[in-house]
């Protein structure tokens, strides 16, 4: 079934709100299940999973150097995607993520468009970000919006892509 960029919301949610963590929680379950499914055959371990979840609440992402977005699809939590600033024209984006059951309906670029301009409302000329190899639909979609793969920018274990994108000033502004 076709759907419309009408079903979907995309606003500024604190970071330590009841829907933020719980869409952190689902993000980080899927992501660390995924590399440790392709990695070590196993899922999680429910103890480590809760230690990096209270180890990284996402306060980064608060302003005024950051923005958390909720993405809702028809009116309900879909997704999120976070900035940071890192420098005064540098922004990171981080924490992009939809349900799976919402995906492939047009979220994700209004997700990262979002972003993009809370990035450029915080004064960033250009975005960066890193994903990893296994994150095929993430990699496939940055290079469908216009991000370029980069050299290294970080010294995060579990990164084996980098990308980066000049934010050109929006429109009308």
């Amino acid at each position: 079934m076709p759907t419309t960029a009408a079903l979907w919301t995309v606003t500024p949610e604190p970071y330590d709100s009841p829907v933020a963590a719980a869409l952190w929680r689902a993000y980080y379950t899927e992501v660390s299940d995924r590399w440790y499914l392709l990695h070590e055959g196993r899922r999680t371990d429910p103890a480590e999973l809760e230690r990096e979840i209270a180890a990284k609440p996402g306060d980064e992402l608060a302003p005024p150097r950051g923005q958390l977005l909720v993405a809702r699809y028809d009116g309900e939590p879909a997704g999120t995607a976070g900035v940071r600033l890192l420098d005064p024209a540098t922004a990171e984006l981080t924490r992009v993520f939809l349900h799976a059951g919402t995906r492939g309906r047009g979220g994700a670029a209004l997700l990262v468009g979002a972003a993009e301009d809370a990035a450029r409302s915080l004064g960033a000329t250009r975005m960066i970000l890193d994903t990893r190899g296994d994150l095929v639909e993430a990699r496939a979609l940055y290079a469908r919006l216009g991000y370029e793969e980069t050299a290294r920018h970080n010294d995060d274990p579990y990164a084996e892509h980098w990308f980066t994108k000049s934010l050109r000033p929006a429109r009308g502004g």
